[in-house]
């Protein structure tokens, strides 16, 4: 069913600009809003949102109500899942299994080449949930929506299971036979004719074996291809004459000034920089310095979005601003077109700031701006003092060589395939058919090879286009290794059996070389044959290798040297960016995060084209609209999205979607970005047409759902005010005056959670952590477009000031409030929803008969109606990755956030056995410990020194929609006004 069936019904007219500029000039609009319908107070959309449940609005008809998309898709063809026989466990080895308790083992999983370190629980051998390990000094135990995600990947049924030939299911033996013939032939050649494309990686073991394969072959020719690597490795070169890593310490930068840099954002070093940036932001609520955050941007962006102040920008205008600043701090003369007074008095007191600030300040430029920006980015910050204080650098974590040879990029592949010198091709974890620029025509010149050979996890694009696929094994149930953004060494051992018959990269790289039985376990531990048995087994159980972080090197910047500015050219310019949620496309086929909504736009299941505001006005364009770009001879088409903070003739394009073998839940997905990406210019180009089609196309955002009606739902306080003692709020022991609700009695522990807004940067990993956590389905595009996503915990973005470019944003997790005056306890005719004796509200599952009136009783519309039963038709398989411990809810039942109910009671079990009380921070919720700047905090409010009460006893403290006094257990810290930097150095 394709919900643009509809599309003509429920087009929308574009909006209306002047009553939005005539509200923000009469300051009679919201001083935080969600929505630009929102803003221009449209009657439908006030409409809407009184609607107590959209999703049974007039929207469809009868035949289309009863129609199920059914999204979260029956898993099949499991194996059978058994404890690993040689895993070595987080803490130690139990000597008998004991079914409900759940075992850990530290492993990693990679991402775009980056080791992301890992804790899998496991329950009776089967894993279903990560956790960030706690030992890692770059996760702390935090970690991102896609970590959260891969276990889901682990369970895939689309995942590849068996060895294909030319299409056809076929054995390992048999690709042994073909192996072993090109083997001799490649011994004879010397290896000629021997070409291998590899994503990137930083597995010393893999360099180690393509070392060795060298040396035996020495004429064969490596390749490295990762879509949206950047140019960071090429920049440092330019600047210090050879490649290297930076890595920012964002906990101590004090003043952090970025260009055209997302570095909250998704990505493989996301959970270091949020992890330390949250460190900074701590310490200076403490007092212990600023954390203050200056962006200069084109797309707006997470970094932005939490920027103390961020400027929009036309991404031609970026070296201006870098000119003008190197200038400003006595590097070089300034842009020869001056930047507009306001913006040069801007940038010459932030110069100023950071000349204050030397040593405890940052200058950080995006890898994907060109490589003279990021070129003088290092020379300032070394001009600065910087370097060894709020930055390093090391020798590359991404390994760019193997046995001697720098390892070429996809380009001159395309030319060697060309040339007819590739004789045998293998692909080793990527899938460049359909994440390569167009023009390289690389589907083409792969036609070209007389033997190809693929190896993936799934039989992908470049799969189909190959004569053999492998199988690869999934990093959670195979040995591997790989280094973090930190360079440590990581180890990753299996929490499962292998599900299919796969194999990993190591073991196919032994494979190819003659082993007839390759181990994963027995390469990797080759590779690490230094270590004894007791410091292996060690290493194991950590998860990393201790003390194995790539040393700093020392480094000298060359002087700035400015590139001649691009011509000017007429039309928009165009920025391709990874998707927020599935990247590039590599995750495309996991529900989590196609339904999770993407932080900025709160998308689901599609990928835009983003616009300014402007832009829209002119061409008249409401969101949905579907647009045709073009640039050349080249032409995408698909629909449109206003971006508050967009810059007016520049549009974002994403990718990871158009996929056409991505899977069940990926393909037919979106539009595909490639044909205008080109091998010159990945990231940037200039010229662009947009006209629009006529056509629209619904899409499914959570954006303007649920939006409370309530004073002040975002809090500020200015920095001087914002910790100022105020007398603490009851922690609800009893009844503190008349009320018409009956008595709520008293409870110990008094279970309560404090979200810091200030600390929030809306990257979902407590969205995802929570759906992994509680069983909580997928239920599909069109489902959500109706308002009946089952996230038990949403992150709403907020914006305040003009839409053309926003003053500032805010993230607002909202989970259920656990009010202590609950009205959907009132409201249930059954008593299916009620205060426990733990002071929760609790939702009893098989009381509920569905009235749905607990729900329009919550001024929050924090509960979720399972309005069809997702899991109903769930083969066997599926249950495997399920939380054991949490109730699966079938359909016509509430749910709603329980605080992780399941962990409180496991915690008190064990607290009980011990004779002790729960010890604070010994519970945490799923989203808590997923929480990667410690936003979230849970445990006993009655507890005064618990980490919870912290700042409930200062200004910025409040509960959400408090004057309907629900009295709720989950409170807010406010956000911190920082003054303007012009008005600091005036």
């Amino acid at each position: 069913m394709d919900i643009r069936d509809d599309a003509n019904s429920q087009h929308r007219a574009p909006l209306d600009w002047t009553a939005i500029r005539a509200r923000l000039e009469n300051e009679r609009g919201p001083r935080y809003w969600r929505s630009l319908e929102q803003l221009a107070d449209e009657p439908a959309f006030a409409e809407f949102v009184e609607t107590e449940f959209p999703s049974v609005a007039p929207q469809m008809d009868r035949r289309r109500f009863l129609q199920v998309m059914g999204a979260s898709l029956a898993m099949a063809g499991l194996a059978g899942c058994s404890k690993p026989e040689k895993g070595v466990p987080y803490v130690r080895q139990p000597e008998k299994l004991i079914p409900g308790e759940a075992q850990w083992y530290a492993s990693s999983v990679a991402f775009a080449g980056y080791a992301q370190p890992v804790l899998g629980r496991t329950h009776v051998g089967r894993p279903t949930k990560l956790e960030g390990n706690p030992q890692h000094p770059l996760s702390g135990g935090a970690s991102t929506a896609i970590i959260q995600a891969m276990i889901l990947q682990l369970y895939d049924p689309d995942r590849s299971q068996v060895p294909r030939f030319k299409g056809v299911d076929t054995t390992w033996d048999s690709f042994q036979h073909e192996a072993s013939g090109a083997a001799e032939r490649l011994d004879h050649q010397r290896g000629r004719g021997l070409h291998l494309l590899l994503g990137a990686s930083s597995s010393p073991t893999l360099q180690r074996q393509l070392g060795d394969l060298l040396q035996r072959w020495p004429e064969a020719r490596l390749y490295r291809f990762e879509p949206f690597e950047g140019d960071g490795y090429r920049a440092a070169e330019r600047a210090f004459g050879r490649p290297l890593e930076t890595h920012y310490r964002f906990d101590a930068a004090e003043w952090v000034l970025s260009f055209e840099h997302d570095w909250l954002g998704t990505g493989p070093r996301e959970l270091p920089h949020a992890v330390r940036w949250g460190e900074r932001k701590r310490a200076a609520a403490k007092g212990e310095g600023e954390a203050r955050l200056l962006i200069v941007e084109s797309v707006p962006t997470l970094t932005g979005a939490r920027a103390s102040e961020r400027k929009r920008i036309e991404p031609d205008e970026l070296p201006r601003y870098l000119q003008a600043l190197a200038a400003a701090l006595g590097e070089g003369r300034g842009p020869g077109e001056p930047l507009p007074a306001e913006r040069q008095r801007w940038i010459e007191a932030v110069a100023r700031g950071l000349e204050a600030r030397r040593g405890r300040c940052l200058i950080t430029a995006g890898e994907r701006t060109p490589l003279d920006v990021q070129a003088a980015v290092h020379r300032l910050n070394a001009r600065l003092s910087n370097v060894g204080h709020t930055l390093d650098y090391s020798e590359p974590v991404l390994w760019l060589e193997a046995g001697g040879q720098r390892l070429a990029e996809l380009p001159a592949l395309v030319e060697a395939m060309h040339a007819g010198q590739v004789e045998t091709l293998l692909m080793l974890d990527c899938n460049p058919v359909n994440t390569a620029p167009a023009d390289l025509a690389f589907a083409e010149a792969l036609d070209r090879v007389p033997l190809r050979i693929h190896a993936g996890l799934y039989y992908d694009e470049t799969a189909a286009f190959s004569h053999w696929h492998l199988p690869l094994t999934h990093d959670l149930d195979g040995w591997h290794d790989g280094r973090a953004a930190d360079g440590s060494v990581c180890l990753g051992q299996p929490l499962v059996r292998t599900f299919y018959s796969s194999r990993t990269l190591s073991e196919i790289l032994a494979l190819l070389q003659g082993n007839l039985d390759p181990s994963g376990r027995a390469e990797l531990r080759k590779t690490w044959q230094s270590l004894d048995e007791s410091a292996w087994r060690q290493a194991l159980e950590r998860g990393f290798l201790s003390d194995s972080e790539l040393p700093p090197v020392k480094v000298d910047a060359r002087p700035l040297a400015w590139g001649a500015p691009p011509a000017a050219a007429e039309g928009l310019s165009l920025r391709f960016l990874p998707d927020p949620c599935v990247w590039d496309g590599r995750l495309a086929n996991l529900g989590w995060l196609q339904e999770l909504p993407k932080p900025i736009t709160k998308l689901t299941w599609d990928n835009v084209i983003g616009v300014a505001p402007k832009l829209a006005e002119e061409q008249r364009l409401s969101n949905g609209d579907v647009v045709r770009v073009t640039l050349g001879q080249q032409v995408i088409v698909g629909p449109v999205w206003i971006m508050p903070g967009h810059a007016e003739r520049t549009l974002s394009l994403y990718a990871g979607y158009g996929r056409t073998r991505a899977g069940r839940v990926g393909d037919d997905q979106g539009y595909d970005i490639a044909p205008l990406r080109t091998a010159d210019e990945p990231w940037l180009r200039r010229g662009a047409t947009l006209e629009r089609t006529g056509e629209y196309l619904p899409l499914a955002t959570t954006q303007p759902q649920h939006i409370p009606h309530g004073k002040q739902i975002i809090r500020s306080e200015p920095r001087e005010t914002a910790y100022r003692k105020v007398a603490a709020e009851p922690t609800y022991p009893a009844e503190p005056r008349k009320m018409l609700y009956p008595p709520t009695p008293p409870s110990e522990p008094v279970w309560g959670m404090t979200i810091d807004l200030d600390q929030c940067i809306g990257c979902n990993a407590c969205v995802v952590a929570c759906q992994a956590e509680n069983n909580v389905p997928v239920v599909g595009k069109e489902q959500v477009a109706i308002g009946r996503n089952m996230h038990w915990l949403r992150v709403d973005h907020y914006y305040q000031g003009d839409p053309a470019e926003p003053e500032s944003s805010a993230f607002q997790p909202v989970p259920c409030m656990h009010c202590e005056q609950a009205p959907c306890e009132v409201g249930c005719p059954v008593n299916a929803t009620v205060h426990g004796p733990d002071g929760l509200n609790e939702q009893i599952y098989n009381r509920c008969i569905g009235t749905r009136t607990c729900s329009s009783y919550c001024p929050y519309k924090v509960r979720r109606f399972n309005w069809f039963d997702w899991t109903g038709d769930d083969e066997p398989s599926i249950q495997h990755q399920r939380n054991p411990n949490v109730t699966v809810r079938s359909r016509g039942v509430m749910e709603k956030c329980t605080y992780c109910v399941q962990r409180i009671s496991e915690a008190g079990i064990a607290a009980r056995i011990e004779d002790r009380p729960v010890a604070d921070g010994e519970v945490q919720t799923a989203c808590q410990q997923a929480c990667p700047t410690q936003a979230i905090v849970f445990g006993d409010l009655s507890d005064p020194v618990a980490r919870v009460r912290e700042g409930r006893d200062t200004q910025r403290h409040y509960a959400l929609l408090e004057e309907v006094g629900t009295r709720p257990k989950t409170t807010y810290l406010g956000l911190v006004e920082l003054p303007k930097v012009v008005e600091d150095n005036s």
